[in-house]
């Protein structure tokens, strides 16, 4: 994808799973160098759905249709986006396991992520969690800040 004008870097975190859980994110729009970052919580929660919620609370934020390189280190993001949704909407937003059709979990925030990703043009690119990545490390240090005030 050509012409990249927003970094979004998000992670999730949970203190147990379920446990509290918090999740936070950095955008940094490329032409003007300005960045913005964000958190937020929720008392009981799952990593996964964190991981979720920082993508959607990211892709929420920007006011107008851009092109959006998502860094994360959820590899369940990332196949959900990359690979399991177009199953999932064909299956209206069940998964197969075991040959039947099952629930999905989590699946307000995957249907709220499709139509983001429709509105905006993501690529998503996939790093090391816990790696020395600047941006996820913050990523995660504000997550664990958010799920704190829940201990």
């Amino acid at each position: 994808m050509d012409n990249i004008e927003v970094h979004l870097f998000t992670d999730g975190a949970c203190s147990g799973n379920p446990g509290p859980g918090g999740w936070g994110y950095i955008l940094r729009h490329l032409p003007s160098g300005k960045e913005m970052e964000q958190s937020g919580g929720e008392p009981e929660s799952t990593n996964n759905r964190m991981e979720l919620v920082a993508v959607v609370e990211g892709l929420s934020a920007l006011k107008r249709a851009c092109r959006v390189e998502l860094f994360t280190d959820s590899v369940y993001v990332g196949k959900g986006i990359s690979d399991w949704m177009p199953k999932w909407k064909l299956n209206n937003w069940q998964r197969r396991e075991g040959g039947k059709l099952k629930p999905l979990k989590n699946d307000d925030l995957w249907k709220k992520l499709d139509e983001l990703i429709t509105k905006h043009k993501v690529k998503y690119t996939r790093v090391a969690g816990h790696s020395g990545h600047p941006e996820n490390d913050r990523c995660d240090e504000l997550a664990v800040q958010a799920y704190q005030k829940y201990l």
